[in-house]
């Protein structure tokens, strides 16, 4: 199969999904309508409620869930063949993962920007709300910990990666100055900032930055030392106004991932490569079941939970109008999953355009893979933009600053969204402290940083990483349930929300009881324990949605 058609495939759908599926749910299911005021025209403080140009919130929307995710997950699960990971990757995004980021993100401007967890316990009662901000608070947590030593290792493995990683930093402060303080015309300031990022790039291939020297120096291991730089700048970075440091960011995160995004694309069409790779391989050595597995490993690029704190979270509170909930929540995920569309395409035709064994070499086992997954996407993509005449070295390192970035800013939108969670319990209970932006962010820092000292070199949050996956699903469930009860109370087609919402919790809940016996099989009480307490917390919240409906189905809330 030519990469080319693969390709084709995934764009008339994005096509379909964007410009008739999504003005339907627009028009007939949300009925976004411009008159209303947005929460970040309602409350706009200049801080965390900023109305914004919905191209630059696209931006900022679309890098903050395009962490990793989209590009390791795709990279794993191509080992069970490469058509259903792409099936699952472009209709999965089209028809539950956008639909799930773009109802979170309007379900939330229509209950002042609070988070999915907080708008459960207005439909589910209290105690659905408590289980549910305690399980997005735990979820974040493991995300700070795992992102922090993922960054803190990709420096040490990729060290051309750190000068654009930290020159980005300065870069969009004086972006976000420069357009909302000094109203400078963003594009002329946009192509200047993106030159100088690229130039930071090359730069990086020029002087590596290695910190081992100063670790040593210090008695430190150099990932250690990062990790504590990461938590340090986040810590700040997560109470600072989101025109100043997020948004700007963010946005130019997401004009380099498009202008890479553009490159692989074009290396695809140039090269034109075939897909070697096995179409189904449904018994991989060491691998588990395709079902469910499959549609948990590959989250991000397909349907992600962590999506509707971003959606709920940072992004419900910049939306200037309704109608650009469209663009930012369904277009945005759309584009995450072009990305995981070319990590398949990279893992799958990429690895073998220089080398016909190299794909059977990578993917020779489950284990193999799961340590080789990052490695394959740098090399396969890479061979894609050095067809295009790009030095190889160069390309590869523009595929790791990429992927360093794009865990930086998730890694500083998952602070943020656990300082407001922190925000809102402080309100919900009348708690002083948690009011502080200053104080819960240092809470959720310190959180984070407790996890990572849990275990030696700063791999405390792998501890709990291989529950995530299901975890992760079962979040996107949930926030699936909430729009689902919100859609009812305005007495509003309810089946977009309904299949997906039924697909996803039964692939959750068998992958999470699988998870459960097959840790408790192997001797890994804790993480048994831990998925069992998952699944007993998933039954909880369900079991109370289900007597919400039962017990307002007839009931229209006033104002809608």
């Amino acid at each position: 199969m030519s990469g080319v058609a693969v390709v084709l495939f995934a764009f008339v759908c994005y096509l379909f999904g964007f410009f008739i599926y999504s003005k339907y749910l627009a028009r007939s299911v949300f009925s976004l309508d411009d008159s209303k005021p947005t929460p970040a025209q309602e409350f706009n403080d200049g801080v965390d409620f900023v109305p914004t140009n919905r191209w630059i919130l696209l931006g900022h929307h679309f890098t903050s869930i395009t962490g990793a995710g989209p590009i390791v997950g795709p990279a794993i699960a191509v080992i069970w063949g490469w058509v259903p990971a792409i099936l699952w990757v472009v209709l999965g995004a089209v028809f539950i993962g956008a639909v799930h980021d773009f109802s979170a993100l309007v379900t939330s401007i229509r209950h002042r920007a609070r988070s999915i967890g907080s708008i459960l316990g207005d439909y589910a009662g209290e105690r659905a709300r408590v289980l549910f901000l305690l399980l997005i608070l735990a979820l974040a947590i493991l995300v700070n910990a795992v992102f922090a030593y993922i960054i803190a290792l990709l420096f040490t493995k990729f060290p051309s990666s750190v000068l654009p990683a930290w020159v980005i930093i300065p870069l969009a402060i004086a972006f976000g100055w420069g357009v909302y303080r000094l109203r400078i015309n963003f594009l002329p300031l946009t192509l200047f900032a993106l030159a100088v990022l690229y130039l930071s790039v090359y730069l990086g291939t020029q002087f590596p930055i290695k910190i081992d020297p100063v670790a040593n120096a210090l008695g430190l291991d150099p990932i250690m030392l990062w990790i504590l730089i990461l938590f340090t700048y986040t810590f700040f970075a997560s109470s600072l106004p989101v025109w100043l440091l997020l948004q700007p960011r963010d946005f130019l995160n997401g004009l380099q991932l498009i202008t890479l995004l553009a490159l692989i694309y074009l290396g695809i069409f140039v090269a034109n490569p075939s897909i070697s790779a096995p179409a189904f391989n449904p018994d991989p050595e060491g691998a588990p079941p395709l079902f469910p597995f499959l549609f948990i490993t590959i989250a991000c690029g397909a349907l992600s939970g962590f999506h509707a704190l971003v959606s709920s979270g940072t992004t419900s509170k910049q939306l200037a109008k309704e109608s650009d909930a469209r663009t930012v929540g369904y277009l945005g995920f759309l584009g995450e999953s072009s990305l995981a569309v070319a990590v398949v395409i990279a893992c799958t035709a990429g690895l073998t355009l220089f080398s016909a064994d190299r794909f059977q070499e990578i993917y020779s086992s489950w284990a193999s893979i799961k340590k080789s997954a990052v490695p394959a996407v740098v090399e396969g993509g890479g061979n894609l933009i050095a067809s295009l005449g790009v030095p190889l070295d160069l390309a590869q390192t523009l595929i790791a600053t990429l992927i360093v970035l794009f865990a930086a800013t998730t890694m500083d939108t998952s602070v943020r969204i656990q300082r407001y969670i922190l925000n809102e319990l402080g309100y919900i209970y009348s708690v002083k402290p948690l009011k502080s932006p200053w104080i819960a962010s240092f809470i959720a820092v310190l959180s984070s940083m407790a996890l990572v000292l849990a275990r030696e070199g700063g791999k405390g949050g792998l501890i709990f990483w291989p529950v995530f996956g299901a975890s992760n699903q079962l979040l996107a469930g949930l926030a699936l349930i909430v729009a689902y009860l919100y859609l009812r109370k305005i007495q509003k087609p309810t089946w977009p929300i309904f299949l997906p919402l039924i697909f996803v919790l039964a692939i959750t809940t068998v992958a999470t009881f699988l998870n459960t016996m097959n840790n408790a099989l192997k001797g890994d009480y804790l993480l048994a324990v831990v998925s069992g307490l998952i699944l007993i917390l998933e039954m909880a919240i369900i079991f109370e949605s289900i007597r919400a409906v039962r017990r307002e189905r007839d009931e229209v809330p006033e104002g809608f």
